[in-house]
């Protein structure tokens, strides 16, 4: 197995740990610490650098899309979810349902929800983007507040653009 790298950086909504291997990253999660205990250093690997540096570029609002490599592992349903998380555009929302419908199983609404709670790849994987059918802001590992403040800043960045 590929030997693990850890890093952390302080973002606008709190701290953001990534971790991966020197090919790809396999998570990218908010924690709920006071301070960066693990920065960028030396023996960081690129794919690392490449992603602190790409999430930066997106809080500071002129990154849209990013392209360092991610693996994640998950159920074969997981991963079906996860895929059409990616479709969902920059800048906007789209109900449970809606997702559960792009991926043929229109009555998993709640393994839908599920899944999501269960993507290690957040903001990459836009599980932040998903909202309830009727419009209201419900689950988000990384906190509802958090969740509202990403909706808030791609619809702010996308006005500007």
């Amino acid at each position: 197995m590929n030997e693990l790298h850890k890093a952390e950086f302080q973002s606008p909504i709190g701290i953001v740990e990534i971790i991966g291997t020197e090919k790809a990253i396999l998570s990218i999660l908010f924690n709920e610490k006071d301070k960066v205990e693990f920065p960028i250093n030396s023996d960081s690997p690129q794919v690392i650098v490449d992603c602190q540096q790409q999430l930066e570029e997106y809080f500071e609002g002129q990154r849209m899309e990013f392209n360092f490599p991610v693996t994640s592992t998950g159920t074969p349903f997981q991963q079906k979810v996860w895929s059409a998380l990616t479709e969902v555009p920059y800048a906007e929302t789209v109900s449970y349902g809606a997702i559960a419908k792009a991926i043929g199983s229109d009555k998993a609404v709640r393994a839908v929800g599920n899944a999501n709670s269960k993507n290690k790849l957040t903001i990459v994987v836009p599980c932040h983007r998903i909202i309830g059918s009727t419009g209201k802001l419900t689950g988000y590992a990384g906190t509802l507040t958090r969740k509202e403040w990403l909706l808030r800043h791609e619809k702010n960045t996308a006005a500007t653009q």
